[in-house]
C-alpha cells in the first residue's frame, strides 16, 4: 500500500526511489506538507509545522544527493517529532501551557542525529500533556484524533505522532515511551512502534516524564523502517539486520493469565488469530506467566507517579491551574506517594524484571497483545471487560497501560506489529518483548514473523 498514488508507504522504498533519482526529497516533503494542511484541522496531530524550513532541507537534501553525497536511508525523508522533543530554537510545549514561553537553545541528541541523517523535520506533533495519559485528551492543544475515525483517540501519550504517520502526514516519527506511549499509539493506529531497551536512545533535550521508566522510540509502517530508525537514533546508523530467521526457527512465549484475562473480544480473536498463523508457519508457542503480574500496577503508579512529581514540584506550587486538571491531579497523586511506598516499589520492578527474564529464557521472545481494546471513543471514560460470566466496567487509561507497562518497569525492548482489525476497521497490535539490551535481536525476530501477524491500517 502506499501513502498516496506514486509515492512508496516505507522509508525502504523512498529511499530506493530517492537513490534512482525517481522522487526528490522536495516533491514528497511538498506532498507531506499538503496532507498536513489537509488533514491537521480535523485530527489535530502537530502543534507546530516548519514548513519553509523543511523545503529548504528537503532542497538541501535534493542536491547533496544529485552530488553523489548520500547521507543513509534516512536522508531527504520526512519524519515528525512528539512535543517533548527540544529544536533549537523552536518552542518546545510539552502540550502545556506551564511551557507557554519555553524555547529551546539546543537540539536534543535525537534531533542532532535525525539531522546528521539528512532527515528533513516537518514538525512537532500533539501528544497526551507532559505525556502523562494515554489517550492524548488532555492536552493544551485539545486532543489529536484517530485517522480511520476521528470520533476516537488514537492513542498516547504520542498520540500526534501516530495519527501524522497513519494518515501519511510523515514517513515516521519518535515518540516517548514511559508506560506505553509509543506502542499504544502505533498498535491502535496500525503501525509499527519500537520501544528499545532502557538507555539505548539517549534523552539528553527531551522533557522527562519518569526519569527510570523513560524511552524514546520510532513509530513507522514496517519492522524494516523500525530498525533504520533505531539505527540513527540509537547512533549506530550503519548496523545492518541480521540474516532472515525462518519462522520455524523461533521459539515464543505467549503471556497467559493476567496478560490474557482483559481483552476485548476482537482484540482477542485477532492475537488467537496471529498466533494460529505462527504456528501454521512452523513456530513453536509455549504459554507461560509472570508470577507478580498482579503487582504490576501498583508498582508502576508509585515509581512513575513519584518521579514525575518530583521534576514538576516547583512549576505545581507556581503554576498549577496552567495544567490540564486530569494531568494536575495526577502529580498531585504523587506527591502523596510516601518514600518507604516508592523504595518497595524499586524491589518490586527487580522481582519483575528477573521474572520476565526467567520467562525469555531459550525463547526468542514473548507475545502478547499491545493494547487490550481498539482506540477508544475519545470522553470514553470506561469500558466493560471481562470473561462472559464475570465483565465489569475498567477505566480506560488503565485497561491501555496493561500490556505495555511492565516492559518499561523491567527495560525490555518491546515492538508492536499491527495484527489485523476490530470491527470498524480500528487496527489491532501484537507486541513482542525481547532479552535486555538485546534491541537488534528483537527487530530480527519481528521482521521474521511481521506478515503473519496481518496488516496494519498504513501497511
Amino acid at each position: 500500500m502506499t501513502i498516496d498514488a506514486g509515492l512508496p508507504s516505507t522509508i525502504e522504498g523512498l529511499a530506493h526511489a530517492f537513490r534512482s533519482r525517481e522522487l526528490t526529497s522536495e516533491d514528497v516533503t511538498a506532498h507531506c506538507l499538503q496532507v498536513v494542511a489537509a488533514r491537521n484541522p480535523s485530527l489535530n496531530a502537530f502543534i507546530d509545522v516548519f514548513a519553509d524550513e523543511a523545503i529548504h532541507d528537503a532542497r538541501d537534501a535534493d542536491a547533496e544527493m544529485g552530488r553523489g553525497v548520500y547521507r543513509g536511508p534516512l536522508h531527504g525523508v520526512p519524519v515528525a517529532l512528539k512535543d517533548l522533543i527540544d529544536v533549537a530554537g523552536k518552542r518546545t510545549t510539552a502540550a502545556s501551557h506551564v511551557r507557554d514561553r519555553h524555547i529551546a537553545t539546543a537540539d536534543a541528541t535525537i534531533v542532532s542525529r535525525l539531522r546528521d541523517a539528512g532527515a528533513v523535520l516537518l514538525g512537532k506533533n500533539n501528544l497526551h500533556e507532559f505525556a502523562l495519559g494515554t489517550t492524548n485528551e488532555d492536552s493544551a492543544f485539545g486532543p489529536a484524533r484517530h485517522p480511520a475515525d476521528p470520533s476516537r483517540s488514537p492513542g498516547g501519550s504520542s498520540g500526534g505522532s501516530a495519527a501524522a504517520v497513519a494518515a501519511g502526514m510523515a514517513f515516521a516519527a519518535v515518540g516517548t515511551d514511559t508506560g506505553g506511549s509509543v506502542r499504544i499509539p502505533a498498535a491502535v493506529c496500525g503501525l509499527v512502534g519500537l520501544k528499545p531497551a532502557f538507555g539505548d536512545i539517549p534523552l539528553r533535550g527531551v522533557v522527562p516524564l519518569s526519569h527510570s521508566l523513560d524511552h524514546a522510540g520510532p513509530l513507522c509502517r514496517s519492522v524494516s523502517d523500525a530498525r533504520t530508525l533505531f539505527g540513527v537514533l540509537s547512533g549506530q546508523p550503519g548496523r545492518s539486520a541480521g540474516a532472515i530467521q525462518n519462522p520455524r526457527s523461533l521459539r515464543f512465549g505467549v503471556l497467559r493469565g493476567y496478560f490474557s484475562a482483559l481483552l476485548d473480544p476482537a482484540v482477542d480473536a485477532a492475537f488467537a488469530d496471529g498466533c494460529a498463523r505462527l504456528r501454521d508457519a512452523g513456530t513453536t508457542l509455549e504459554d507461560v506467566d509472570i508470577g507478580h503480574s498482579a503487582d504490576i500496577g501498583a508498582i508502576y503508579t508509585h515509581i512513575a507517579l513519584t518521579e514525575a512529581a518530583a521534576y514538576h514540584a516547583l512549576t505545581l506550587e507556581t503554576q498549577p491551574h496552567d495544567y490540564t486538571p486530569n494531568v494536575r491531579l495526577r502529580l498531585e497523586m504523587g506527591r502523596s506517594i510516601l518514600g518507604e511506598d516508592y523504595v518497595r516499589a524499586q524491589h518490586g520492578r527487580v522481582v519483575l524484571r528477573a521474572e520476565v527474564d526467567a520467562a525469555l529464557e531459550g525463547r526468542d521472545g514473548l507475545l502478547l497483545p499491545t493494547v487490550p481494546i481498539p482506540a477508544p471513543t475519545i470522553g470514553e471514560d470506561t469500558v466493560r471487560l471481562g470473561r462472559q460470566n464475570h465483565r465489569e466496567d475498567q477505566p480506560v487509561r488503565n485497561v491501555m497501560l496493561r500490556l505495555t507497562q511492565l516492559f518499561n518497569l523491567t527495560g525490555h525492548p518491546a515492538i508492536t506489529l499491527p495484527c489485523g482489525a476490530a470491527p470498524g476497521h480500528l487496527p489491532v497490535g501484537t507486541q513482542i518483548v525481547g532479552r535486555h539490551g538485546r534491541t537488534s535481536d528483537l527487530l530480527d525476530a519481528a521482521a521474521a514473523i511481521e506478515r503473519y501477524l496481518g496488516p496494519g491500517m498504513s501497511r
